[in-house]
């Protein structure tokens, strides 16, 4: 047991500083550049971008994600399975084959784009490009949680509800729904913050224009061509950002297993 007990303390440690560090490291270094850096006007034009589509992005998730989390939750047809393959294909694929598969769907000369072109739509380097990018990277990390939340319901309390005549709607939105806050919260806090971190399939569907197109995490590809500084500045700012929605949802979820526990 004493073995174990230090292999495993070993293990930790190693983990703790390999993690601790680099992040620690930016932070350090975003503290020594100068003020300014912060308020340039593509920083804060970057900053706003990325919260603005990052939150675009997850309402469109949680609108289309619902339904489709509960549906595959509820079903174990052909046409669910073959949506549960396309949701594990898009998490495993890379995101520059993302953002060229947008590229073919919805270019100019797309399989989709073109017919989109005919009434003078163009998605690509857009910061609708941005959201699209966004949402097809972010999308299965809403699902995949979400279902789990609605599978773990126990489904005695819908059908007594639907034996007291509630419309499936009703319950869904009474019963279903509100049991499957925690997973529900849990997904749009992944998706949010997955949109946030794009990179790959945003620069090479969307680009890379300051105000239009340009979010945070490709503000630190650029500011790292011309300063390692302003690099790290912004950065700082994406982890102080993923440092906060991590206390957020922990406060959240801890006060949501309190009032089950009073529930209960």
């Amino acid at each position: 047991m004493k073995l174990f007990a230090a292999i495993y303390t070993i293990a930790g440690v190693i983990v703790a500083v390999f993690i601790f560090f680099p992040i620690v490291s930016v932070v350090i270094n975003a503290f020594h550049a100068p003020p300014a850096l912060l308020l340039s006007h593509d920083t804060v034009a970057a900053i706003k971008l990325s919260l603005i589509t990052a939150t675009v992005s997850t309402l469109i998730i949680f609108i289309l994600g619902t339904p489709l989390a509960y549906y595959l939750a509820r079903n174990d047809s052909a046409f669910s399975r073959a949506l549960d393959l396309l949701l594990g294909l898009e998490m495993v694929l890379p995101p520059a084959v993302a953002g060229i598969a947008l590229l073919a769907a919805f270019g100019r000369t797309g399989i989709l784009g073109r017919y989109l072109a005919v009434f003078g739509i163009t998605l690509p380097f857009t910061t609708a490009a941005v959201v699209i990018a966004q949402t097809f990277v972010a999308l299965p990390l809403y699902v995949n949680p979400v279902r789990a939340g609605y599978a773990s319901i126990n489904r005695n309390l819908e059908g007594a509800a639907f034996t007291l005549g509630a419309s499936e709607l009703y319950t869904f939105l009474k019963i279903s729904f509100p049991l499957a806050r925690n997973a529900t919260l849990a997904g749009a806090i992944m998706s949010w913050s997955r949109a946030m971190g794009e990179f790959g399939a945003t620069i090479m569907f969307a680009g890379n224009f300051v105000g239009r197109t340009q979010t945070m995490p490709l503000a630190v590809y650029s500011a790292l061509q011309v300063s390692f500084n302003k690099a790290m500045v912004v950065a700082a700012v994406l982890i102080l950002i993923s440092f906060v929605i991590l206390i957020a949802f922990g406060a959240i979820s801890k006060r949501n297993s309190k009032r089950s526990d009073l529930n209960a």
